[in-house]
């Protein structure tokens, strides 16, 4: 097709919506058919129609916004999220399930979205951020409040000046502008229009240290995805784990109690196990307070050529489970997750086409079960599209004890619990650990707080910082706010605390500082 030709037909085309005005999908594909097929020429995507209109600088409205937006779900969170992956680099460790492929980091394969296009960027942080920004701007997705997630290899095994020039140029990504120093980076990000609210690495418990989260939060990092696997410690011998389950227990612990959300990244399916002892595991994790993690990510083994646990099946080593087990195990694990939970994620995103010899190879296993099981978990009642301006919203609050600490869960719901708007993570730490001195000798502000906010987030469609939408999204009107006075309460009357403690995202400073927050070794405080 000629480019005139694709010109005259997007224009044409978007003509046309101008001119009825769309309330939906439906209504836009039966205008891009008619049109394709009255100029007998393919029907274009609506990336293109996009990237037409932006080029072009056509005014449309919000709602013909809505419906052209690419995979709407990306930005249905509240954030946006930009992946990054670190260059190939040596990892500490020897699991069976770990695949290895030249020149991409471990544990991952070139055919994942992710890697390929860090791999045609050459791994630089800086092209990956903004290509990735300029992407989903032209799907028609707002990018003010950016989730930094950095995968690849374990993260806390590069060397140290790699990570601050990595996170530093992610960064400038956001910034759209180079800084001499990390700092620096971080200070020009606080105005930037993209600004970062959060940060995430992957890292093994073993290398969890007080020193290691002094570095992190240097960093900006406010998430901690941690490769805990299994909590049974003749699995992690037969997976060659390297490291055993206290390791888990004091790694998450330490985490907590600086503030960072903890997230597990699990498997099932492991050589050892079955589908009862999984399902046993994950009560193990809910149950024991050691653990109760605040996010999940849940991958059924994936068996590939690349990893040497494919040998072992090949050999008879390994049972895996077929489809129904799978499905049956998932959605009893699903009966028992708490409301402060969030699953991120079930089944890597591989494409199992020719790549997955065996165990889990459909990739829309999450949606199959959804269809089964009312689960409780964050994400699955997150409000997302279905926003209503007329819903009633209640206060709720779950108290729970987790790594010697006290957990409090607030959030903002309907009466049935089934859309949620908003939430906060308030934790009462465990510093009566002498091992801990050390660390909290660095951070005198956070010893003294006695409280520290985890996490605020309010759901629906990303809204840009100073506009509000009636109609879609409960972004920007004050949920957030009230979860926060809520929290002081809690923390001044019940605990008695003299300060608030916040790890917040290096672009919500500004946001803190409005309630009355000022910056204190990376950690936003405030006297109550």
């Amino acid at each position: 097709m000629k480019k005139t030709q694709k010109e005259n037909l997007l224009s044409s085309i978007i003509k046309e919506i101008l001119k009825r005005g769309i309330k939906n999908k439906q209504e836009l594909n039966s205008i891009k058919r008619e049109i394709s097929n009255l100029k007998k020429l393919p029907c274009p995507s609506n990336f293109e129609l996009l990237r037409f209109i932006r080029e072009k600088k056509i005014k449309i409205s919000k709602k013909i916004e809505k419906v052209l937006r690419v995979r709407p779900v990306r930005s249905l969170s509240g954030i946006v999220n930009v992946s990054v992956l670190t260059k190939p680099y040596p990892c500490p460790g020897e699991c069976i399930y770990c695949p290895k492929v030249k020149g991409i980091p471990k544990s991952y394969l070139k055919e994942e979205p992710a890697v390929m296009r860090a791999k045609r960027l050459n791994y630089n942080p800086f092209l990956q951020v903004k290509k990735r920004i300029q992407s989903l701007e032209i799907q028609n997705h707002p990018t003010e409040k950016i989730e930094l997630r950095i995968i690849g290899g374990t993260w806390s095994f590069y060397p140290k000046k790699y990570r601050e020039w990595f996170v530093k140029r992610c960064f400038d990504g956001c910034n759209k502008t180079p800084s001499k120093t990390l700092v620096e980076a971080q200070r020009k990000n606080e105005k930037s229009k993209h600004k970062i609210v959060g940060i995430s690495i992957e890292t093994r418990p073993d290398f969890i240290d007080f020193k290691e989260i002094k570095h992190l939060r240097e960093l900006g990092i406010t998430r901690v995805e941690i490769g805990v696997q299994t909590i049974f410690d003749d699995i992690l011998k037969i997976i060659k784990r390297g490291h055993n389950v206290e390791s888990t227990i004091e790694a998450t612990r330490i985490l907590k109690d600086a503030g960072f959300k903890v997230c597990y990244q699990m498997m099932l399916n492991l050589p050892g196990s079955s589908p009862k002892k999984d399902e046993k595991i994950f009560e193990e994790l809910f149950e024991n307070p050691n653990f109760r993690p605040d996010l999940l990510k849940i991958y059924p083994l994936a068996l590939v050529k690349e990893a040497r646990l494919y040998e072992w099946w090949k050999k008879g080593k390994v049972v895996v489970y077929n489809f129904s087990e799978l499905k049956n195990l998932l959605i009893n694990i699903k009966k028992k997750i708490p409301y402060y939970v969030r699953i991120q994620r079930i089944v890597r995103d591989i494409p199992a086409k020719n790549i997955i010899e065996g165990g889990a190879k459909v990739s829309n296993l999450r949606q199959i079960i959804s269809k089964e099981v009312q689960c409780k978990c964050i994400r699955c009642r997150e409000v997302r599209e279905n926003y209503n301006p007329n819903d009633k919203l209640y206060l709720f609050r779950e108290d729970y004890e987790a790594s010697k600490g006290k957990e409090i869960f607030l959030s903002f719901e309907t009466k049935d619990r089934k859309k949620l708007y908003s939430m906060l993570r308030l934790r009462i730490p465990s510093f009566f650990n002498p091992l801990s001195e050390k660390y909290w000798q660095d951070f005198p502000y956070l010893k003294q707080s006695s409280a520290i906010i985890r996490e605020v987030h309010t759901f629906g469609q990303l809204q840009p910082l100073k506009t509000q939408s009636k109609e879609f999204s409960p972004q920007h009107k004050g949920l957030g706010k009230k979860l926060i006075e809520k929290a002081e309460e809690i923390a001044k009357k019940e605990f008695k605390a003299k300060y608030m403690s916040v790890i917040s995202g290096v672009g919500v400073r500004d946001y803190y500082r409005k309630l009355g927050y000022r910056l204190q070794r990376t950690y936003m405080v405030k006297k109550l």
